[in-house]
C-alpha cells in the first residue's frame, strides 16, 4: 500500500493546493534581508525606566548625601564680593565691598578686613559669616539645611553657634534606616535634564526653615542649587529688615559641595521701598582656600590691636 501511495502522480488541483500551504506557512521578512538568527542580530528588550524614591525618602538622601561631607575642614580663607544695585538699575556703592576672610568653621568666628583699591586694607574686624543674620552670609562651607535662628542675634561677638559633630565614628552594630522627622513637605519633584527639582514646602516656621526649592545631580544627589528665603538688613534709622529670596549657587572643591554664589532679590513688593523691583544683591565667593592652620589670635578680637603688624594681607 505504502510503495502505491509514493508512486501516486498528484493532479494539478492538488499541486496548487500543496503550493499555497508552502507559501502561507514561509517565514517572512520585511526588509527582505536574513532573518534575525541567520545575520546574528539579537531583539532588544524594552528599558525599564527606575523610578524615583518616594518624595520624602528622596529629600532624606539629599540631606544624608549633603551632609555626608561634613564637618568642614577646620579653617577655610576666601574672598567676599559683594554688590548691590539700587531701585533705578545703577550700583549702590555704599552697600557693595570686598573683604578678605579668614574662617574657624567650628564657630564660624573670623577676621576680616576690609580690600580697597591697590594694596589698601582696612582694620582688622571680627565677623560671624552667617545666614539670616544682620552681616553677610556665609562662609562657603555653611550648612545649608541648618534653620535660622529663632531670632537674628545682634553682636557677633557674643553669639556662639553649636559646633557640628566631630571626631571618629563609633564602631558599626547594626543597620537601621529612619528618615527622621522633617520640617518641610515636598510638593513637586521633576526631572530637568541631569537635574532633579524639588519643591519644598515649610511645615512649621517658615522664617526658621528657608529652603524652597533644591536642584541636584540625578546621578550623585549633590546639591547643585538652592533657592532659599533670608533677610536683608538696614542699618542706620529704623533698622529695617527686608524678607529675601537667595538663589545659592554650588561649587565642587576639597570633596565637597561649597557656595559660590548667591543672588538675592525682594520676596515681596512692598520691599521694593529700599531695593526697588529691579535691585538686586549679589555675593561671590572667589580664592578659597583650607589653610591647616591659622593664628588663634585671628578669633580673638581683644588682641586685634596688638597684632596691628602681624594682620594678614
Amino acid at each position: 500500500m505504502r510503495s502505491q501511495l509514493l508512486g501516486v502522480k498528484p493532479t494539478p488541483l492538488v499541486a496548487l493546493v500543496l503550493l499555497g500551504v508552502l507559501v502561507a506557512t514561509a517565514p517572512s521578512h520585511a526588509g527582505g534581508g536574513q532573518p534575525p538568527w541567520r545575520t546574528g542580530a539579537t531583539p532588544t528588550p524594552a528599558a525599564t525606566p527606575i523610578p524615583l524614591p518616594s518624595p520624602l525618602r528622596l529629600l532624606y538622601l539629599i540631606r544624608r548625601q549633603f551632609r555626608s561631607h561634613r564637618p568642614p575642614p577646620p579653617y577655610i580663607t576666601y574672598t567676599l564680593i559683594r554688590k548691590q544695585t539700587l531701585d533705578d538699575g545703577y550700583p549702590d556703592l555704599v552697600n557693595s565691598y570686598t573683604y578678605h576672610i579668614w574662617c574657624r568653621t567650628l564657630d564660624r568666628a573670623a577676621l576680616g578686613r576690609r580690600v580697597y583699591r591697590g594694596s589698601n586694607r582696612g582694620t582688622l574686624e571680627f565677623l560671624r559669616p552667617s545666614f539670616n543674620e544682620p552681616w553677610d552670609p556665609g562662609p562657603p562651607t555653611a550648612d545649608l539645611f541648618e534653620p535660622a535662628p529663632a531670632h537674628p542675634h545682634e553682636n557677633p561677638r557674643t553669639f556662639v553657634p553649636t559646633p557640628e559633630p566631630s571626631g571618629s565614628l563609633p564602631p558599626t552594630i547594626a543597620v537601621v534606616t529612619a528618615l527622621g522627622e522633617f520640617d518641610y513637605r515636598v510638593t513637586r519633584v521633576v526631572t530637568e535634564g541631569h537635574l532633579i527639582h524639588v519643591s519644598l514646602q515649610p511645615l512649621r516656621d517658615p522664617d526658621r526653615n528657608r529652603l524652597r526649592e533644591l536642584y541636584v545631580d540625578s546621578k550623585t544627589l549633590e546639591l547643585q542649587e538652592v533657592v532659599a528665603t533670608d533677610k536683608l538688613y538696614e542699618e542706620g534709622d529704623g533698622n529695617h529688615v527686608y524678607a529675601m529670596l537667595f538663589t545659592v549657587t554650588l561649587g565642587w572643591m576639597n570633596n565637597m559641595p561649597i557656595v559660590t554664589h548667591i543672588h538675592g532679590t525682594p520676596t515681596y513688593e512692598a520691599d521694593s521701598e529700599y531695593l526697588g523691583r529691579d535691585a538686586t544683591v549679589d555675593y561671590d565667593f572667589t580664592d578659597i582656600t583650607f589653610p591647616s592652620s591659622l593664628p588663634a589670635w585671628y578669633f580673638d578680637p581683644r588682641t586685634y590691636a596688638e597684632n596691628v603688624a602681624n594682620a594678614p594681607m
